[in-house]
């Protein structure tokens, strides 16, 4: 496998990451939308929609007249456009410069990309700009602190054989994994009422074979630090994580994942 830089986050490659994560988003993002609440006929953007399962939860569950998904990744923008349910729609385009006019939206909402936008506060500033008055601006990230079982179990294996592997963890790597922060940096946009829940879903493997494969994608940081590592010392990253892993008596393994949710709106401002 192709060796590729520790402090590159590659996103780019569909079925390696739904293989790798995007199984596991599906059931949080139908949280998501559900903890929402939305009426039904709203005009939805959803900011680094990866393959589109926030974007797809929205056209199942919320009866929005129209949502619009935008992600960098082209490759992760054609696999959610073969795959959408109406009225959903999809383009290529940065989180900082949405390709969307003042106002033009009812809610805006991002699905476990936050974390992986250089600059977040001028995400979520672009974010407020598109929606109208009193209107929604929602994400969720997962735990990588604590509650994403699944990375905390492999970043806390890695750094037990190598050290070096700390300054990966993306429980150190983004402040935003916590409720506070999370909190901070939507009221420091302007936005009211703003609040947080916890979204929770099993992540349940078959076996160590199927919990591990996807970490050799190179798709996101714990692949790309995988991927990066010699044939020995992947190894025995492999097996202290085999060792700290609890598996059933039939080999499936059942962890948990935790993802912190925010949501608030842009005030109306009074007349005169």
């Amino acid at each position: 496998m192709k060796e590729q830089s520790f402090d590159v986050d590659v996103w780019a490659v569909a079925d390696a990451y739904e293989r790798y994560m995007g199984r596991w988003s599906r059931p949080v993002a139908g949280a998501f939308t559900d903890w929402l609440r939305c009426d039904d006929g709203l005009r939805w953007l959803d900011v680094g929609c990866g393959t589109g399962a926030l974007t797809a939860a929205v056209a199942a569950r919320c009866r929005p007249r129209a949502v619009l998904g935008l992600d960098p990744s082209a490759g992760f923008v054609a696999a959610a456009r073969a795959d959408a349910p109406a009225p959903a729609f999809f383009a290529v385009a940065d989180g900082l410069s949405l390709p969307v006019r003042g106002a033009g939206c009812d809610v805006v909402v991002s699905g476990l990309a936050l974390n992986f936008i250089p600059r977040p506060a001028e995400a979520v500033a672009e974010a407020v700009r598109v929606v109208r008055p009193g209107g929604l601006v929602g994400a969720y990230v997962w735990d990588y602190a604590e509650g994403m079982e699944l990375l905390r179990r492999f970043w806390d294996a890695a750094g037990a054989v190598d050290p070096s592997a700390a300054a990966l963890d993306e429980g150190r790597r983004f402040a935003m994994c916590r409720p506070d922060p999370l909190r901070a940096l939507w009221s420091a946009a302007g936005l009211s009422e703003v609040t947080i829940a916890p979204l929770e879903a099993a992540t349940v493997f078959t076996d160590f074979t199927d919990l591990w494969e996807p970490f050799l994608s190179g798709q996101g940081p714990a692949p790309g630090y995988v991927a990066a590592l010699a044939p020995p010392a992947r190894a025995r990253v492999r097996e202290k994580l085999r060792e700290t892993v609890p598996a059933r008596p039939d080999g499936s393994i059942a962890l948990t994942a935790r993802a912190w949710a925010v949501r608030g709106r842009r005030p109306v401002r009074a007349v005169g």
